[in-house]
């Protein structure tokens, strides 16, 4: 499915519930913000060599936690006329100008530090 197609499963679930009037972009983001939060909450006090193994077994949840961002990243987009396929597009080549491979290459500095 094209994000598009997915975007609009979204939009028909919400409306159907009449739920737009509680997603304005402060408390889209907001929500964002938090199941962000809850995808990150899988991880805090885990050391590398736990992290394999937490994502092994917590892969469901995972899932989930990054479902809700997703959506919620998605409608939102479509609320304030965003194309987001082609603003992640832009921002792919913006970042391809920015860490160009032969500086980048096996980096972890910001663009600004290569």
């Amino acid at each position: 499915m094209t994000i598009e197609q997915i975007t609009e499963r979204i939009c028909a679930f919400r409306d159907a519930r009449e739920w737009m009037q509680f997603h304005d972009p402060k408390e889209m983001a907001v929500a964002i913000t938090a199941e962000a939060g809850e995808l990150l909450q899988h991880f805090v006090w885990q050391q590398q060599g736990q992290i394999e193994q937490r994502v092994r077994e917590r892969m469901p949840e995972l899932k989930d936690e990054m479902a809700d961002v997703g959506i919620l990243l998605f409608e939102m987009a479509h609320n304030l006329g965003i194309n987001l396929g082609q603003a992640m597009l832009e921002k792919i080549e913006r970042n391809e100008a920015r860490y160009p491979v032969a500086k980048a290459r096996g980096s972890n500095a910001k663009y600004n530090e290569l």
